[in-house]
């Protein structure tokens, strides 16, 4: 994990590195949109996409790095037309007929994917994703650990860049400028 953290510290750095990462990262999937479509890596209406894996009933990483994307989407929209995007880490609560309504709180173009424990698994192991439920809360939740990375995608669902949780909206905009304006050109 952390050579993971290291080597993606690594590829922030420039954008020429994004054209060739030093480990494999994104690939092709195909999930199921809280409309009930199936949606794969690219994006239907051409747009560049901010991918985060976590899950909607999140109170912890997740409802920070939600309305981040929401942010940084709104907040590049004179530049590009980045749709965020979500991939549960927990299918059993975060089904087509509810995942929609949380995302969509922070964001009117979120979109959540869910799908089959084993679809997950290729998106997850595409993106080297691992995901742990570490304890249950008082409701009787469980509560997962999960990979934290924003990836920023082309239209196509190629990896360009990740972005970590841990920046504010300002230095996430200032690290995929560079890669939506390379898009545009």
């Amino acid at each position: 994990m952390m050579r993971a953290l290291l080597i993606g510290a690594a590829c922030l750095a420039s954008p020429a590195v994004s054209q060739g990462f030093p480990f494999n990262v994104g690939g092709n999937y195909a999930l199921t949109d809280q409309y009930g479509k199936l949606r794969t890596q690219a994006d239907p209406n051409g747009r560049a996409q901010l991918l985060f894996f976590g899950y909607a009933n999140c109170e912890q990483i997740c409802s920070a790095t939600l309305p981040m994307m929401a942010d940084i989407a709104d907040d590049i929209a004179h530049l590009a037309d980045v749709s965020p995007v979500m991939i549960t880490v927990d299918p059993k609560r975060d089904t087509v007929e509810n995942i929609g309504p949380p995302l969509t709180q922070y964001h009117d173009d979120f979109i959540g994917l869910t799908g089959t424990e084993e679809a997950l698994q290729v998106a997850y192991d595409a993106f080297s994703v691992e995901k742990e439920v570490v304890f249950t809360d008082p409701a009787g939740q469980e509560i997962f650990a999960h990979g934290s990375f924003i990836y920023l995608l082309d239209p196509q669902g190629a990896v360009l860049t990740l972005v970590p949780p841990v920046m504010d909206v300002d230095q996430a905009i200032e690290i995929i400028t560079p890669y939506l304006v390379a898009l545009a050109e």
